[in-house]
């Protein structure tokens, strides 16, 4: 009986132990054929080059808000909007007859003045008076002669002339009106010689920088290395060739833009004012191929040991993960800059990357499972274990 006993007991010992060493062996088989799904996209480079068009708007090259530098009454307003002048043209006059009165009242005493100065020089010669007495006949010469210099210019100042040639754009006074000094009359527009003005996004420019195109204190900065032309709506198949002229270099607080400025020739073949708006399309090939800068969602890009930055790569062929290390620029909202370390086709992991390791087997997520996953962040395959867990306690409380 005793025997029997003890063989049982050796039995049940090695039961115990082959069933403890198959459980294991079943584990580390499941561990080594550990197979994960895995969210991913495929990187590609955004299109830096080609062309780019941007909205501009046309203003005149040279303009000039006309104003009286006197206050008077309009006796004459010599033109109309969309008049043509030239240098030296009457524009408007003022009614010169209180400026004509000031002149002669200066030119009385400017006479008297004169007269007095002239006999003091011989009185003083001869002793008849004192130096001091001929200084106050000398400055009042001098005054009296800058008051009628005054006066003959402020008479000439009832005259508006063009400054340069031009077209009335707008006139802002009617005739015979009361006019102050300074108070706008007309607005001059030179429409031979027109600008394009548009805007350039911050990112642009810091590319053209990388390049060298655009670099402080180079006079030939964009405007001999990239074609641009300007297309209009109501010519929408010819395209004219614009020319640089200036550049900001301070962008737009609100939009973050820096504004350009081209001009042109005024097209003969179709009607272009200041105030409409044009396509400005730029050719970018060939000033910006040199870079490919990726974006991915903040999400791909972790630190690695020594906290420096790296994605996880799909291999397609094995279907297996391995880290890659990177260069990050700037972040805009979710998605990430990155500027070094990949290449176009690259299937690269965007969610659950912490649970990676290298060799790592993965299969791809269906677009159902792959929302599930982002919305939790958490392996599926821990998830399952955990609901295996929970439903086998359920079931011996049960």
């Amino acid at each position: 009986m005793k025997s029997f006993y003890l063989f049982s007991v050796l039995m049940i010992t090695l039961f115990t132990m082959a069933l403890i060493s198959g459980c294991s062996k079943k584990q580390e088989v499941e561990k080594v054929a550990e197979i994960r799904p895995v969210k991913t996209i495929i990187v590609k480079a955004p299109e830096t080059g080609g062309i780019r068009n941007f909205p501009g708007r046309i203003d005149a090259n040279k303009k000039a808000e006309l104003s009286f530098r006197v206050s008077g009454k309009i006796q004459e307003l010599a033109v109309k909007e969309g008049d043509e002048v030239r240098k030296g043209d009457l524009i408007a006059r003022l009614d010169p007859t209180d400026f004509q009165i000031a002149v002669n009242d200066k030119k009385a005493l400017f006479t008297r003045a004169a007269n007095d100065y002239h006999r003091g020089q011989k009185l003083v010669k001869e002793g008849h008076i004192s130096k001091m007495d001929f200084d106050k006949l000398e400055a009042n010469f001098l005054s009296s002669r800058a008051a009628l210099n005054l006066a003959k210019q402020q008479l000439a100042y009832t005259d508006l002339k063009a400054p340069f040639d031009g077209t009335v754009a707008r006139r802002h006074i009617q005739n015979f009106e009361e006019v102050q000094a300074k108070q706008p009359i007309v607005t001059l527009n030179d429409n031979e010689i027109l600008e394009v003005k548009f805007d350039l996004p911050e990112n642009l420019i810091l590319r053209l920088q990388r390049v060298g195109v655009v670099e402080e204190g180079d006079d030939l900065k964009m405007k001999d290395r990239i074609p641009v032309f300007a297309t209009f709506q109501s010519q929408t198949d010819k395209e004219y060739p614009l020319t640089f002229k200036e550049m900001s270099t301070k962008a737009d607080s609100s939009t973050q833009t820096f504004s350009i400025t081209y001009t042109m020739k005024r097209p003969e073949d179709v009607i272009i004012l200041p105030g409409m708006t044009a396509t400005v399309k730029i050719d970018f090939s060939k000033v910006i191929e040199a870079k490919h800068v990726f974006y991915l969602p903040v999400s791909a890009v972790i630190a690695d040991a020594a906290l420096k930055p790296e994605v996880w790569v799909v291999d397609e062929k094995t279907m297996q993960v391995a880290p890659v290390s990177v260069k990050v620029g700037t972040m805009k909202s979710n998605q990430i800059e990155v500027t070094e370390g990949l290449k176009d086709g690259l299937r690269v992991v965007v969610a659950g990357v912490p649970f990676l390791y290298k060799g790592l087997k993965v299969t791809l997520m269906s677009q159902s499972e792959q929302a599930e996953d982002n919305i939790l962040h958490e392996s599926p395959l821990l998830r399952k274990s955990c609901e295996q867990n929970t439903s086998a306690n359920t079931s011996s409380k049960g």
